[in-house]
């Protein structure tokens, strides 16, 4: 069973004298997650922040600006052009979209090249690659800038591939709950004062959001021994009190090789497990604003186990 875990990204900032995005209600976000093949689970909002969980994934919408991953063969494009054509391409102050390549691209409704050639129907702005075709990579579209955002926006993922241990093989049980999971990855010590709504798919995937005033947290996991892959990502600064959170999900989690990509927030690998850092990019977008890429496999030899077809 093969489900396609990686998330195509888009983040939208729109500006102060367009009305709170919170205020257009459940329906307007139901219709936008709708457009992209996926549909709200769940919400779970604080004074700062309303935070849905999908059937692919997460949205996160503030007053005056969304965050939205979603994940297998949706259509994320299609929800951001619906968006703008719902408030206008005059409120967009900026908007970056990312993709990563995925394991089956074929299998996907479309490529970052096409979604590329629509979103410059409405938004203008710049591309890149970051990573060899014939290899692991990703995609990033910045919209080029009506206004400067300040403060810049910052935030870190944490991307895991081919994750294996006790933890792992927890995940794909029959015996799995969501407080089960909570405990064994330390939610509550990692993301002290958060508050969380999470999901357990059948027969495995679990996804959780969390929200601390104006800070978010989301977890997404796809466990499945073939192709497992998990996701992190914050805005809360990866290395909280005395930990470092993505050395603590490495080391509890155990993956083959794993991304870490931070938006204007540099990289401590302080308490990683023994890697290679096999690549590294930062890739300025605006003035002031830096997108660092880095990639790390394990620093061991896999051997592999050759699977009938």
């Amino acid at each position: 069973m093969f489900f396609e875990g990686s998330e195509k990204k888009i983040e939208v900032v729109v500006s102060s004298a367009t009305p709170s995005l919170r205020r257009l209600g459940d329906a307007f976000w139901a219709q936008v997650v709708a457009s992209a093949n996926a549909e709200i689970l769940s919400k779970l909002s604080n004074t700062s922040c309303d935070a849905y969980i999908l059937s692919e994934s997460s949205l996160f919408v503030w007053d005056h600006k969304f965050l939205m991953l979603t994940c297998g063969t949706t259509t994320l494009a299609d929800a951001v052009l619906l968006f703008v054509d719902k408030l206008g391409e005059e409120s967009i102050v900026s908007a970056s979209y990312q993709r990563k390549s995925e394991s089956l691209s074929h299998l996907q409704a479309s490529s970052f090249e096409c979604d590329l050639s629509r979103l410059r129907e409405k938004i203008a702005g710049q591309a890149y690659r970051v990573g060899h075709l014939d290899t692991h990579h990703h995609y990033i579209f910045c919209a080029d800038r009506g206004e400067q955002v300040c403060p810049p926006q910052s935030s870190c993922e944490l991307l895991m591939y081919h994750i294996k241990g006790d933890v792992a093989e927890y995940l794909r049980s029959d015996n799995q709950t969501s407080n089960g999971i909570r405990d064994m990855l330390r939610l509550d010590t990692l993301f002290p004062d958060f508050t969380f709504d999470d999901h357990l798919f059948e027969p495995f995937g679990y996804s959780i959001n969390g929200l601390c005033k104006d800070r978010y947290m989301t977890i997404h996991i796809t466990p499945q021994e073939k192709g497992s892959y998990v996701s992190v990502e914050t805005n809360l600064h990866f290395k909280s009190g005395s930990f470092n959170i993505f050395s603590e999900m490495l080391n509890m989690l155990n993956p083959r090789s794993w991304d870490v990509i931070g938006f204007n927030t540099k990289l401590t690998t302080d308490g990683f497990p023994a890697c290679i850092a096999v690549a590294s990019c930062s890739l300025t977008l605006a003035p002031g604003e830096t997108v660092h890429f880095n990639q790390f496999h394990q620093q061991s030899n896999e051997v592999l186990i050759p699977e009938s077809l």
